[in-house]
């Protein structure tokens, strides 16, 4: 595909001159990057053919024109007549004007070359106005000055502009080879890559773009393109591009700072020998401790930025276990916690979290308490504006949960969120493979805690065994995590409760232990401590004795 029309508006930036039109009537704008389809008819485009920038022959007159010209300096710039020499930079007093240079103006021309190193094509610059354009064979045209640099140096330097790469060879003492993309930073990755095997011959490749978004954006993406030999010249926000450096006679600093590029290292890639600031400082036990001092010991608490499952068998006091988590934040912090629980409504779970600051489950019908002491647990909970909960009436979906957790967390400044359960929102997934659906949703959630760097705990179901359940106080273990490994894998933490729920004995029956399945922190495992719930009061209390080995 060929240019037909160059430097054209485009609609959907508003480029002025950003956009091209090809030969089959589309346009691509190198500023926004979109490619648009032909709104051009038959007519229209026999038209744009026969007044065709781009020729498949080099117009005669360019050549010859071309070769009568003169090399001179830039002044302006501060470009000297040897580097415009070196590069080919003429003037002449000619101007473009659809497919010729015609007299009447004032222009720079830059040739460019093909493979064979044959002139093919030039960049035309208007030497008084801002005006482009271009002329001959562009499509056939290499890197700007690629023919004067033999392959397989120690040092290339890319630019996005012609101008830049006069400047930057100028700079560097006129030693090292620099060359241009052709269209700016918006066609710099296509460019490189039709030159790939020219430019990968260096054992050092310095991309040099301007330090605008569009620059440093399209850095990166060259960068990516050459790897370990890619190095990324840092611009200051002084100085947007090369030719500024050298305008403000700055070649000593601008040769310091092109020596020091650094090497380009991938998002997400970190090298070791930058993390001392980090790993000098001494790690924080927790941003918050657990309401109970044996879950601590092996825990050392509850760290922002962890993903914790609770996991049980059914009716074991898995919520409850969340609850008395979240009146513990909110009298040991001063953080906003957000509460997703998705099997009750909002007033049993508001009603819930009184009952812990009223010492009395407040959720029975049969709990009595006066207006005061209703009011009261009110302000000490729900009445502080730090707690959020989500009304789930509709949609379950993990998009839509995914969506509130990401407003809790960013929106209302939640630290804080509990997740009640998993179960609820895979079985609203369309796709009928529960395997497939919990990696997803765990994946998913493991992204968004890195993302907001909340502590995220959620509840999660356990396998029935295949001997006695978990209701009857069967040990638990992450296989029996229901589902998919996942959840084992991806959460930093995973903490399982155990009671036998049928016992005679009301003690042990109402006596839940608490084990640490996996522990990302420390590594320590195993039964931490036994929590007694009171049915006057409706608290967890700890409590001394090891119900381990009873139960």
């Amino acid at each position: 595909m060929a240019f037909l029309k160059t430097h054209v508006r485009c609609d959907a930036c508003g480029s002025s001159d950003g956009a091209a039109v090809n030969d089959d009537g589309s346009s691509y704008c190198f500023v926004c990057q979109k490619h648009t389809a032909s709104a051009y008819t038959s007519e229209q485009l026999t038209t744009l053919l026969e007044t065709n920038m781009n020729t498949t022959d080099v117009d005669l007159s360019f050549t010859s024109i071309y070769k009568e010209a003169n090399t001179v300096s830039m002044a302006d710039r501060r470009i000297s007549k040897a580097t415009a020499e070196r590069y080919g930079v003429v003037r002449t007093s000619h101007h473009i004007d659809k497919k010729e240079l015609v007299t009447g103006g004032d222009s720079f021309l830059f040739p460019y070359y093909d493979k064979d190193n044959t002139l093919v094509a030039a960049k035309v610059r208007g030497a008084k106005e801002k005006t482009f354009g271009c002329i001959g064979d562009w499509i056939k045209g290499t890197l700007f000055g690629q023919q004067l640099f033999s392959s397989g140096g120690k040092y290339l330097t890319i630019t996005e502009g012609e101008l830049d790469a006069l400047a930057v060879y100028q700079l560097t003492g006129s030693k090292y080879p620099a060359v241009s993309v052709r269209n700016g930073a918006g066609a710099a990755l296509k460019d490189c890559k039709a030159n790939y095997e020219y430019i990968n011959s260096f054992d050092n490749i310095i991309i040099c773009f301007d330090g605008d978004v569009p620059g440093v954006k399209a850095a990166k993406e060259v960068a990516e393109l050459f790897g370990a030999k890619a190095k990324v010249f840092k611009p200051l926000p002084e100085y947007k591009d090369a030719c500024d450096w050298l305008s403000d006679s700055k070649e000593a600093s601008f040769v310091q700072r092109w020596w020091s590029a650094e090497g380009y290292i991938p998002d997400g890639i970190v090298s070791g020998a930058s993390l001392w600031d980090v790993v000098s400082q001494p790690m924080a036990t927790a941003d918050c401790l657990y309401p109970w001092e044996g879950l601590n010991k092996l825990t050392y608490g509850i760290r922002l930025g962890e993903l914790v499952t609770v996991t049980a068998g059914s009716g074991l006091g898995k919520s409850q276990l969340l609850r008395e988590i979240v009146w513990n934040l909110l009298n040991k912090t001063d953080d906003n916690i957000g509460l997703m629980f998705l099997e009750e409504s909002v007033r049993k779970t508001g009603l819930s979290m009184m009952s812990l600051a009223a010492n009395t489950p407040l959720h029975l019908p049969d709990a009595v308490v006066s207006a005061d002491e209703r009011k009261r647990a009110f302000d000490l909970t729900l009445g502080t504006n730090r707690m959020f909960l989500f009304d789930h009436f509709g949609s379950s979906s993990i998009e839509n949960i995914l969506n509130r957790v990401r407003y809790m967390a960013k929106g209302l400044g939640c630290k804080y969120v509990m997740l009640d359960h998993l179960s609820i929102i895979f079985s609203s997934q369309d796709n009928n493979d529960e395997r497939k659906a919990i990696d997803e949703i765990m994946t998913k959630l493991r992204t968004l805690v890195q993302e907001t760097n909340i502590s995220l705990i959620i509840v999660s179901h356990l396998k029935r065994p295949s001997d006695k359940g978990h209701e009857e106080g069967a040990a638990t273990s992450l296989a029996q995590l229901r589902g998919s490994a996942s959840i084992a894998q991806l959460s930093d933490m995973v903490i399982s409760l155990e009671r036998n729920g049928q016992h005679d004995d009301p003690i042990i029956r109402n006596t839940t232990n608490v084990r640490v399945l996996k522990n990302r922190y420390v590594g320590d495992t195993g039964l931490a401590c036994s929590l007694l719930y009171s049915k006057t009061t409706g608290r967890m209390v700890e409590v001394e004795t090891n119900l381990g080995d009873i139960l």
